[in-house]
């Protein structure tokens, strides 16, 4: 079963909390997955950042609109209890509760009206009303938005010249923590003369060890016979390690081919070339920063 979107945990989780005792959100959390049969792997669906499991993260949003409504209180971080009002909707509790019945209460109307004032992130297309967290918005949102990056970022590299792209491999590789500086780096790679460039650079700022480096700027998919040629070129120079970007794509006989031989090799493609210059800042900035804050439980503990 799909995990309920947090305004179907709503009604359940203040029924949980109808005898009056404090309960914990991990308490809850088992609670709810057993009711809505949810598995192992349901539960631990991530959300789009990877921070927190979906349900997690909608198990506390519908406590917090709870108590945003004034049925549920929290005596301490983490925990909840039902208030006079959570028990007066118990006594005709609705089918269902919603954004739309907590409307009803003027606590809800002015934390939704404060949330209305600021910049609001929109919901993926398709989604339900409601149906995700501000949480989930957010984090679908970003994931959107750092996709059209990468394909805005990716186009400019195809749109650049050879020898441009030589120098944002260079200052890729530097900002990555390969090289020692620009002048070390810039010696270490030089030109190829195919629209790309092949050199070493040091794996370490030491220079300890070195990685044999292939760049080809193309628009079509990288084969197999093209990987081998590298790879024939690092056994000759007894390398160990070797890396090949391209702004193209790479076929699926030559990602098995290098799962399976020594020297290393790893094979970065377009899309991966976007994502690590998006990573570190390599020809783009940073438009905005949003800093999603939580309590801070231990400043509130009164000795």
């Amino acid at each position: 079963m799909a995990v309920p979107d947090f305004q179907s945990l709503m009604l359940p989780l203040l029924r949980l909390a109808a005898d009056g005792a404090e309960h914990s959100l991990g308490e809850a959390r088992e609670s709810l997955a057993k009711e809505f049969g949810l598995t192992d792997a349901d539960r631990t669906e991530p959300l789009p950042s990877g921070r927190q499991s979906k349900f997690s993260n909608r198990v506390a949003w519908a406590k917090s609109y709870l108590q945003q409504a004034g049925l549920l209180l929290s005596p301490k971080r983490g925990h909840f209890q039902v208030t006079d009002r959570g028990r007066q909707v118990l006594a005709s509790p609705p089918p269902r509760i919603t954004i739309r019945f907590l409307e009803q209460y003027p606590e809800f109307l002015e934390f939704r009206n404060r949330s209305d004032d600021d910049e609001v992130v929109t919901p993926a297309p398709g989604a339900e009303p409601e149906s995700e967290t501000p949480e989930e918005a957010l984090s679908a949102a970003y994931v959107r938005m750092r996709a059209a990056l990468a394909s805005e970022v990716l186009a400019r590299v195809k749109a650049g010249s050879p020898e441009f792209f030589e120098q944002l491999v260079v200052e890729l590789l530097l900002r990555m923590g390969y090289g020692g500086s620009r002048k070390d780096a810039g010696q270490a790679v030089g030109r190829s003369g195919d629209e790309g460039i092949d050199g070493v650079i040091s794996e370490d700022r030491l220079g300890l060890d070195i990685v044999y480096l292939q760049a080809k700027k193309w628009d079509g998919t990288v084969g197999r016979p093209e990987i081998q040629k590298f790879v024939g070129a690092l056994h000759g120079k007894r390398a160990k390690k070797g890396v090949f970007i391209t702004t193209g794509s790479f076929s699926s006989d030559a990602a098995d081919y290098v799962a399976h031989i020594d020297p290393k090799v790893v094979l970065i493609d377009g899309r991966r070339l976007a994502e690590l210059m998006i990573d570190f800042d390599t020809g783009v900035s940073t438009s905005r920063t949003f800093h999603v804050k939580r309590i801070d439980s231990d400043y509130f503990e009164e000795g």
